[in-house]
């Protein structure tokens, strides 16, 4: 994990109320090896709804989505209610009966910040009866609502991602950080703040509502990419998809640009089929997860695709894709020995599938696992009941978490969450 920042002011960011702003979002967490396909036995139990985001803080596991009940893991425990947020201690599955929060929405992100602060995304407004907007930070050790952070973030958020004093949104918004900004926006971490060197024109929606749906950053904050609804970035052409330079000073639009993703798929039924996507640890390269249907290999509908970061120009291909034959692919997490993927998928290695099993493809129920340079699935195959998929695996020195919406992973009983381990 990067190190903190130095202080930046003569408070110094020790204060205890402040939101401390470093730490590993799942990007910067390399894996020497894969992780075990036997999963970790003392995972709490989210007993319904969906599973959306989990982030790591300290020892405890922050665990968001839309449900209602909890159980930690063994016989005989009692049900718990927490709505659409709640956390566990990693080390013994023990559920936390401090971090209590209320939320009036559904949690769609989560990251991590350090002295027990998480940053929570999602469709809420308030949050232990204080209202936040769309965007809040919370204290895992005292439930306490940081009323400093004032982003006012005006409507929905899907993704967020921290590096250091920055916090990258994307969703459906309008308004954030006190100013204009349509769909993405950085803001101050500390304060909530819109930083006026981060401002794009997100415009024309293939479909529906003009939204980011995802965003990755890469570990040294130095590139983004975003997907989304969008056909046009600062009035060039991307089709659901551009990349961002970072760095210091203004951000400024990438002439990186692939029509890779501009072909319908199913355009009926997704107003994009854009979904999870993720860097490598060494920020060399990017992983995008699609929907979409069975349509051949001319189009990257339902397919895991890997990018070259330091391309530029238009006109870009993938190193590889993995087509899983017509099942969609929702979430991945990259940790240089695996690009791990999720959803309900049925096969990978199958571009000659339809909604079956063609040539060479292999069987790999709802997770899988792909070798990052030949872009062929690997053995591991822990399997996992499909339901709509998994929304969230995010990588951890300790192992791989599990978000989803069902309640078999491994061949084993772990309600909507579960854990992977080193071995």
């Amino acid at each position: 994990m990067r190190p903190f920042l130095a202080c930046l002011t003569a408070t110094c960011l020790a204060a205890s109320l402040v939101p401390a702003a470093a730490g590993a979002a799942s990007a910067d967490i390399a894996h020497s090896k894969v992780v075990s396909d036997n999963p970790v036995n003392n995972t709490p139990h989210v007993l319904d709804g969906t599973v959306r985001a989990v982030a790591v803080v300290g020892d405890l596991v922050v665990v968001g989505g839309n449900f209602e009940e909890v159980r930690e893991a063994g016989s005989g425990k009692p049900t718990l209610k927490r709505k659409n947020l709640f956390a566990y201690d990693m080390r013994t599955g023990k559920i936390s009966t401090t971090f209590v929060p209320k939320v009036d929405g559904v949690v769609h992100a989560l990251q991590a910040g350090t002295g027990g602060w998480v940053y929570v995304a999602g469709t809420f407004k308030n949050v232990n009866g204080v209202k936040t907007g769309t965007v809040a930070s919370i204290r895992t050790t005292t439930n306490q609502v940081h009323t400093k952070f004032k982003p006012n973030v005006d409507y929905r958020v899907t993704t967020m991602v921290r590096r250091g004093l920055r916090l990258y949104i994307g969703g459906s918004f309008t308004k954030a950080g006190g100013q204009a900004r349509t769909a993405l926006a950085r803001l101050d971490a500390l304060t909530g703040a819109a930083d006026k060197d981060f401002d794009f024109s997100i415009t024309k929606p293939r479909s529906g509502t003009l939204k980011v749906y995802r965003l990755a950053v890469d570990p040294a904050d130095k590139r983004m990419v975003i997907n989304g609804t969008f056909t046009r970035v600062n009035g060039k052409t991307r089709h659901q998809i551009a990349m961002i330079e970072l760095g210091e000073g203004p951000a400024k639009l990438s002439s990186w640009a692939t029509d890779r993703y501009s072909t319908p798929c199913n355009l009926s039924s997704f107003d994009t089929y854009m979904r999870g996507m993720d860097f490598s640890p060494d920020g060399k390269y990017f992983v995008v997860v699609t929907t979409g249907g069975p349509y051949g290999t001319s189009q990257l509908c339902d397919s895991a695709a890997r990018w070259e970061a330091d391309r530029t120009g238009p006109g870009q291909e993938p190193t590889w894709v993995n087509w899983t034959g017509g099942d969609t692919l929702l979430s991945t997490a990259v940790t240089g020995a695996a690009v791990y993927v999720g959803g309900h998928q049925r096969w990978l290695d199958n571009p000659k599938g339809r909604d079956s099993a063609g040539p060479g493809a292999v069987s790999r129920p709802g997770i899988g696992a792909i070798n990052p340079k030949t872009g062929k699935a690997l053995p591991w195959n822990p399997t996992r009941t499909l339901g709509h998929g998994v929304e969230t695996l995010v990588a951890h020195p300790k192992g791989l978490l599990v978000g989803s919406d069902t309640d078999q992973l491994g061949h084993e009983y772990h309600g909507r969450i579960g854990m992977f381990p080193m071995e």
